[in-house]
């Protein structure tokens, strides 16, 4: 349960944004239910042209000449506070992976850094069950809430600029998939081939909020 007295953080980006940071709570999974919950409440309100989850926070993007960014303000607040989240009926999908090796190339560097073998470190990733907390940053790119804490390593200091489409990586204690090819600083540990986001696919995304993902190791090159 999340205890209601903890007030978010609610502030203007640009004029026709407002931002709920609930980054004051620990990160939880009925925190982030009460931030699907308010975004969905949030969509009907006039004047509401969007809303965006993320991990631990809500992006609302409105028209500022239908509604007052203080009444939206209020409309926020008074939702975080009152709202009862439903459970929501994700789905269970697999992943298949191939870890290790030319499409896996930090799995070594991480297994060190956690004082594990390779191979612990593969079984404890494909063992954990995880969870789509938030699907954003670059299309159809997801932070999974789930991973064992024993396999958390904090990000890169320099960023790589090219990491491939369909990379498994981890970044502190999330893990994610790459949607596209784009620069990061999350560690490599494997590969899929599975498509996350096509835009000529309805929706485009293959994962959605509150998604289950189990990762399948296909194969392993230690």
């Amino acid at each position: 349960m999340i205890d209601k007295s903890e007030n978010p953080v609610i502030s203007m980006e640009g004029a026709g944004a407002v931002l709920l940071d609930a980054a004051n709570t620990v990160f939880s999974p009925a925190t982030q239910e009460r931030i699907w919950a308010v975004a969905r409440a949030l969509r009907r309100l006039d004047g509401v042209r969007e809303t965006v989850p993320g991990m631990n926070n809500l992006m609302v993007v409105f028209d500022p000449v239908a509604i007052a960014p203080e009444r939206l303000e209020r409309k926020l607040d008074a939702a975080w506070h009152n709202i009862v989240p439903d459970a929501v009926a994700g789905r269970e999908i697999e992943v298949p992976v191939a870890y290790g090796g030319a499409a896996g190339e930090d799995l070594a560097a991480l297994a060190q850094h956690c004082g594990l073998t390779p191979a612990d470190v593969v079984r404890r990733h494909a063992q954990a069950h995880y969870s789509v907390a938030a699907v954003g940053a670059m299309p159809g790119f997801v932070y999974l809430s789930g991973l064992d804490p024993s396999l958390a390593m904090p990000r890169r200091a320099v960023p790589r600029m090219k990491v491939e489409i369909g990379s498994v990586i981890i970044g502190g204690a999330q893990a994610g998939i790459m949607p596209v090819t784009a620069p990061s600083g999350w560690h490599i540990i494997g590969r899929t081939e599975m498509a996350l986001f096509d835009p000529s696919r309805d929706p485009p995304a293959a994962f959605r909020p509150g998604d289950r993902i189990r990762f399948r190791a296909e194969r392993i090159e230690l």
